[in-house]
């Protein structure tokens, strides 16, 4: 019943064996690149000494050069960052509401329904990117129709395509428009009327701030849920007795759903930024200098998860750091878990069997790793 994601889902495993670091080139950066779990959970929880207090350096690679404004809470630090996402949890705490799970789990029928009644379905266009789209809708209390804007995005705002600053200013425009809509509106009860309303010590947003927000909530979590939909899915398909064991019991689809997430890692890893002179694990890194802290290493560590490169569905305890750690910890984690187990559990009560007819990895690709992350294109035939 067990077998591995992909035919390499651990690039990392020889240097965090070796040395629990790995020295990596990005954007002309060299970047030490922290692999153990505790290591990696330490870091991530040290923001003092590695900080996220740092606009547009906190992905890998930078984003400098496709957005104007600093993504909120993400690239702050407590206590700034606690009062900042205090605003967004009332959105982000919804999938734990009984209604959210109950339109996440039609949404995710129906569309496994149309997708049994097609010769084939292309998967990551035409079912995750709408599946992400259109949860995205109920998340921030927009009307549904809604998704299709976000649709003809593509699977990343800013890397679908060449030319990622001008997909930045679109966004953008997008974004100012729906938050001038809000300010004219005071009955608006969406994520954008809540943030032209919202405040932060007594005092309303401004509109960077506001832009702040709604980047990130667009920009951060798209690529991430549809990688991991579409390769729950090609999972499935080349593991029909996974399908089976959660067929048997499908009480086991909640631990199935966390190693999904461990064993995919939607985010290979983040950075942080030095304030002062730091020695990193026998590796200097200057006073302003990145770090990364790797989450897709640390959930293949071997001394903390037995067999890290199985897919175990009814592993526990399963410590896996797939949406961070500490403060940071995704404030997006409840609604792509509610997503996956949907999907799982719509995938049991109707889905006999799979069949990929394509696929075309996507890989991450730097001078130091290749890492799997997700598919360009994957074609399944289902079976009622």
């Amino acid at each position: 019943m067990t077998a591995k994601i992909n035919d390499h889902p651990d690039p990392f495993e020889d240097a965090r064996r070796a040395a629990g670091i790995l020295r990596c080139d990005f954007q002309g950066e060299s970047v030490p690149m922290i692999l153990r779990h505790e290591q990696v959970r330490q870091a991530a929880r040290d923001w003092k000494k590695f900080s996220s207090n740092a606009p547009f350096r906190v992905p890998i690679p930078s984003e400098e050069e496709v957005r104007s404004v600093r993504q909120l809470p993400v690239e702050t630090d407590p206590p700034e960052h606690g009062a900042y996402r205090k605003i967004m949890d009332p959105f982000f705490q919804r999938p734990k509401s009984p209604e959210m799970m109950c339109q996440v789990g039609q949404l995710t029928e129906e569309m496994v329904t149309w997708a049994l009644t097609q010769e084939e379905v292309e998967i990551v266009r035409s079912f995750a990117l709408p599946i992400q789209s259109r949860a995205m809708t109920y998340l921030l209390g927009v009307p549904e129709e809604e998704a299709q804007v976000w649709i003809q995005w593509g699977t990343h705002v800013f890397r679908d395509g060449k030319d990622g600053a001008q997909r930045g200013a679109g966004l953008e425009a997008y974004l100012n428009q729906k938050l001038d809509e809000a300010m004219a509106d005071p009955e608006d009860q969406s994520f954008f009327g809540a943030l032209v309303r919202a405040q932060i010590a007594d005092r309303k947003l401004n509109r960077e701030e506001q832009l702040g927000f709604a980047n990130l909530t667009f920009a951060g979590g798209r690529d991430t849920v549809i990688n991991s939909i579409s390769q729950t899915l090609h999972y499935l398909a080349c593991n029909p007795a996974s399908l089976a064991f959660l067929k048997e019991d499908p009480t086991r689809i909640t631990h199935a759903t966390e190693e999904f997430f461990r064993v995919i890692t939607p985010l290979t890893h983040i950075g942080r930024v030095c304030p002062a002179e730091t020695d990193v694990h026998g590796h200097g890194v200057p006073a302003g200098g990145r770090i990364s802290i790797c989450w897709a290493s640390a959930n293949y560590d071997d001394s903390v998860f037995e067999s890290p490169q199985e897919v175990q569905l009814d592993r526990k305890p399963n410590p896996h750091v797939a949406f961070g750690f500490g403060h940071h910890l995704c404030i997006g984690a409840a609604h792509a878990r509610l997503v996956i187990r949907s999907l799982l559990e719509a995938c049991v009560k109707q889905v006999a069997s799979m069949d990929v007819l394509e696929s075309l990895p996507a890989a991450e690709k730097e001078e130091a790793y290749e890492r799997h992350l997700g598919f360009k294109t994957l074609r399944i035939r289902w079976h009622r």
